[in-house]
């Protein structure tokens, strides 16, 4: 296809299993279909199996980003996330499979207990071999702290590559075309993507990377941090500036953003995140995470309730992945 061809003039460095599976939930809907009158074809997008320190979707942006990172000669990655970030945990998988230092700034974005703040993704940041630098109070300029930790190094000789929360800038959006590519050659024509969104670029590259294709599927982001309008506004900025990457088009009327589903705010647990998590569990044995996945599935449950898809629609949710950060929220489960 012409549309992978778009990508290869990227520098790129192999961090996944690509493609991922795309699988039908029947079972799922066939319980949802004693509830709701109209229950599309659902599938998932299994981006939970990437295979980067148990996976999930920044495993996709990485490929982009340390592959530019190493053409540009860099010795450290530098990110930041929230404390339970499945970014960090893949940047610092990533850069332990590129033979490279990894520094991380967490952002106390909520405080919970000990096992939000040890275990989950935090263990696995510090045995993949990250430095976290240092836990920053909510609030606080993350762009700028990493900047910031940057010009530290650079004064000690290193030459630091600095990612954005969430991997997302067009190079890391790249990521996502690529998902839309393996979405535009499934078996079955899809309609819809719907998917968790937070830092944009996932949302992002799905959107520029299928109208690059010309695809008539529509993608829903169920966000997990910011108002409708703001993350409209924060998608549409990053999508089109990776479809100018793509020599693509992409309209502000191509974003679409349900934001019902945030609750009390970023990584705050809500009670319909976990139901939507044991449904899932209990009918195609797929965990999620509180954080995106659980939210996000949420929203297609709310959207499968409100009727906006039709029966013949062909849905897919893409699994972000997360299920580490599980572990950072036992309580909320027990």
């Amino acid at each position: 296809m012409g549309f992978v061809v778009q990508t290869t003039r990227f520098a790129r460095f192999p961090l996944g299993h690509f493609p991922t599976p795309l699988e039908p939930m029947e079972r799922l809907a066939s319980v949802l279909s004693r509830k709701y009158r109209r229950v599309p074809n659902l599938w998932i997008k299994r981006d939970d199996c990437t295979g980067l320190a148990t996976g999930g979707n920044k495993t996709r942006k990485l490929e982009f980003l340390v592959g530019e990172a190493l053409e540009q000669g860099a010795d450290t990655l530098i990110t930041q996330g929230a404390t339970q970030s499945n970014h960090a945990r893949q940047t610092a998988a990533a850069a332990a499979r590129a033979g490279l230092e990894c520094r991380l700034l967490l952002e106390q974005r909520q405080i919970r207990d000990e096992e939000y703040e040890r275990s989950g993704n935090v263990l696995l940041d510090e045995l993949l071999g990250a430095q976290i630098v240092d836990r920053l109070p909510a609030g606080t300029d993350m762009a700028a702290a990493m900047d910031s930790l940057a010009d530290d190094l650079r004064a000690e000789g290193r030459k630091p590559y600095v990612i954005p929360g969430g991997g997302s800038n067009p190079v890391g959006a790249l990521g996502y075309v690529e998902c839309a590519a393996e979405l535009d050659a499934a078996p079955v024509p899809v309609d819809w993507v719907v998917h968790a969104t937070g830092s944009t670029g996932t949302q992002a590259g799905l959107v520029a990377g299928l109208r690059a294709v010309h695809s008539p599927a529509l993608v829903l982001g169920v966000s997990v941090r910011q108002p409708e309008q703001k993350q409209v506004d924060a998608v549409y900025t990053l999508a089109a500036r990776t479809g100018e990457l793509l020599g693509a088009e992409v309209l502000r009327d191509d974003v679409l953003v349900d934001d019902r589903w945030v609750g009390d705010g970023y990584g705050v647990p809500t009670e319909a995140m976990t139901d939507a998590m044991s449904l899932l569990a209990t009918t195609e044995g797929i965990l999620l995470d509180p954080v995106y996945s659980g939210k996000g599935f949420a929203g297609l449950l709310g959207a499968i309730a409100d009727e906006r898809f039709d029966e013949t629609d062909n849905v897919v949710f893409v699994h972000t992945g997360g299920v580490a950060g599980l572990f950072g929220y036992r309580s909320t489960f027990q």
